[in-house]
């Protein structure tokens, strides 16, 4: 596979991993409300460099996307892109779902009084923020909008079979991680990384770097063994 970063592809982007590296696995990403695959960038960038190919999706082009993709097969989603990806793992053959920020039973925002009000519930990162003030393509205000109770309804946390990593900011303030508590305990088969004084944006916060290193460690106990323990213990 020929090394790509950020390359479009029909409806989305693509990162792959440098061309002397061997694809492990691949993921499936859906943004979130207002959001682009190209607020992404560096969340791709980061699992690409360690073996896996990272495309963005939607519900019509993933069917597409999976039929070419290196096995395992994962998907990965923040915030209305969280409650799609695991939706879609009830019916789509995949062998996981990251989720982050996840809107699970989060009461509808009052609204943000102004700009800067909603990047601080997004993100704490500085280069990030920097990014979505200079990006056109990112729709401001969309986290007031309602989560689309049908999405909502499409989950069937028990119907989700296989292994679900949940990433979430411990002072998200517009999914708090008490709904991100209650969805992990309804799922077989789910693991709860709180991100501490993380925020919404839990791929693209401060703390982006741990984040990607603990979606990297995941992958690798699915590629070995969905069931395995932790490869490496701290004692």
């Amino acid at each position: 596979m020929t090394a790509s970063v950020g390359a479009p592809v029909v409806g989305g982007a693509r990162w792959d991993p440098p061309a002397a590296i061997a694809v492990r696995g691949t993921v499936l990403l859906l943004p979130g409300r207002g959001e682009h695959a190209g607020v992404y960038d560096r969340f791709g960038r980061r699992l690409a460099v360690d073996g896996y190919a990272v495309r963005s999706a939607t519900p019509e082009t993933l069917p597409g996307l999976a039929a070419d993709a290196v096995a395992p097969l994962v998907l990965a989603g923040s915030d209305t892109g969280a409650l799609r990806a695991l939706a879609l793992a009830q019916a789509v053959p995949v062998a996981g779902v990251i989720v982050a920020g996840v809107p699970w039973a989060a009461p509808r925002p009052k609204g943000f009084l102004d700009w800067d009000a909603e990047l601080d519930a997004r993100s704490a990162c500085p280069t990030h923020r920097a990014r979505l003030e200079g990006d056109g393509g990112f729709e401001r205000g969309a986290l007031t909008a309602e989560v689309p109770p049908a999405l909502a309804a499409a989950v069937d946390p028990a119907a989700v079979a296989v292994p679900v990593l949940i990433v979430h900011g411990a002072a998200d303030p517009i999914a708090p991680v008490a709904g991100a508590r209650e969805l992990a305990s309804r799922l077989p088969h789910a693991e709860l990384a709180t991100v501490r004084d993380g925020r919404h944006d839990a791929f693209n916060d401060i703390t982006h770097r741990t984040v990607a290193a603990h979606v990297v460690q995941w992958l690798e106990r699915l590629r070995a063994d969905p069931a395995a323990p932790p490869i490496l213990t701290v004692s």
